[in-house]
């Protein structure tokens, strides 16, 4: 799977309470919690998300509360992957979990700057910055590239279920 577009820079320690503050946790409306992604972070989140579908950020990205509405806020903005120098192992887990995809790769982390195209490879974890600068991440395994293609663990677990039926 090739995810290509411009990125959106933030630096580190973004932490769930600005992905998604907390007086949105009360809604399921995946619209609703897209339209407040990012807000008190940044203010033109919204209109830079319009053309911009990777965002990459520092060290620790998603620390915080445990919420899975993050990374469902992020997704449901229209952001297509998430590559930081490093992820909270939650929010980690709660992005594989909803289908969002996320890469730590440090080297691209630090080079990349707002603005720049991205072009990341999830099959093989090649990313490839403006000029051609290459960066290695770890690929997912196959169950995770599939996981993530279906859309989430939910949809995952019902495949499964119903090729086991």
């Amino acid at each position: 799977m090739l995810i290509q577009n411009s990125i959106i820079k933030y630096g580190d320690h973004v932490d769930t309470d600005v992905i998604i503050p907390a007086r949105y946790l009360n809604t399921t409306d995946l619209a609703e919690l897209g339209s407040h992604c990012m807000e008190d972070l940044d203010a033109d989140f919204h209109q830079k998300a319009r053309t911009a579908k990777i965002i990459v950020a520092g060290r620790n990205f998603g620390c915080g509360s445990s919420r899975e509405h993050a990374p469902l806020a992020i997704k449901a903005a229209g952001i297509e992957c998430v590559v930081a120098h490093s992820f909270a192992r939650i929010f980690y887990r709660n992005a594989i979990n909803v289908g969002l995809p996320i890469v730590e790769c440090p080297a691209a982390s630090e080079a990349l700057r707002e603005g720049d195209t991205l072009a990341i490879d999830l099959d093989s974890g090649a990313l490839t910055g403006p000029g051609g600068e290459a960066y290695q991440a770890a690929a997912f395994p196959p169950f995770m590239r599939e996981l993530i293609n279906l859309g989430g663990l939910a949809p995952y677990i019902r495949k499964q279920l119903e090729a086991n039926a």
